[in-house]
């Protein structure tokens, strides 16, 4: 790891662990809020912690940018009953390290579809941004061009829409549980119980670009070798000790994420 700061990981997963087991709910001010609610459980748990951060932005990302550390914090919040396999990332790719920060990704899921104000954390998944997606190299930019249309004077606007896997539905032993991935290297501390050894490995070949045919609405990918192909990452899943129960693994790609109880 390029960080030789130890990282807030722990602590911010210990925050959450004793939230969750202290019965702390996630508050809505009202039935319009369908992105701060879980955002701000996030932002208490980490003061909680003593990990100062940024004020965030409705746009800005990550959500936390911490201030004593190089690190910041994503939060997902996912609905039960409802999609839980994937998340949209807008004009965003998920990886491990944006301007030289690690990130991490926060995956909470709560009761959807309730018409109260205060609700609880049904599971957690705190990740390594590389989990989801380990190259670091890619910049996205959002692009237009004009001339569209029957008189030359519409602009189409290429704004790319990223769908990624979930950890639920990458992982098995996570439903139900407050779980932390982290690159198997990283010294973590805490009072954490190692619970599995997880590795993704990369493609043979990778996306390089895409062509759309506005004629027939076809959208055509176009691929490369990768040059890291089967390179493996590794990870390490942990448990605060005491909680929680089996061990997490990678799930088979036929099978289906198992939804909590």
């Amino acid at each position: 790891m390029p960080n030789a700061t130890p990282s807030s990981c722990a602590a911010a997963f210990a925050a959450f662990c004793d939230a969750k087991q202290r019965a702390v709910l996630i508050q809505r001010a009202s039935r319009a809020d369908k992105e701060f609610h879980f955002q701000n459980w996030v932002s208490a748990r980490l003061a909680e912690a003593d990990l100062t951060h940024d004020t965030p932005g409705r746009n800005t990302y990550p959500d936390f940018t911490l201030v004593h550390h190089p690190e910041g914090y994503e939060v997902k919040g996912l609905g039960w009953p409802g999609r839980e396999a994937s998340y949209d990332s807008n004009s965003r790719v998920p990886t491990g390290m944006h301007n030289d920060r690690i990130i991490w990704y926060v995956f909470g899921r709560y009761p959807s579809g309730t018409d109260d104000t205060e609700y609880p954390v049904i599971d957690l998944v705190l990740c390594h941004g590389d989990f989801l997606n380990a190259d670091h190299r890619y910049a996205h930019k959002n692009r237009s061009f004009k001339g569209f249309g029957s008189y030359g004077d519409l602009l189409v606007r290429d704004r790319k829409m990223y769908v990624a896997p979930t950890p639920f539905a990458l992982t098995t032993g996570t439903t139900g549980q407050m779980t932390l991935i982290a690159p198997a290297e990283l010294p973590v501390g805490g009072d954490l119980e190692q619970v599995g050894e997880l590795t993704r490995t990369e493609t043979e070949f990778m996306i390089i670009g895409y062509f759309f045919d506005m004629r027939s609405n076809k959208l055509i990918p176009d691929t490369a070798r990768n040059p890291s192909a089967g390179r493996k990452h590794d990870f390490a899943a942990y448990k605060m000790k005491g909680t929680g129960s089996g061990p997490v693994t990678m799930r088979n790609a036929d099978q289906d994420p198992v939804m909590p109880e």
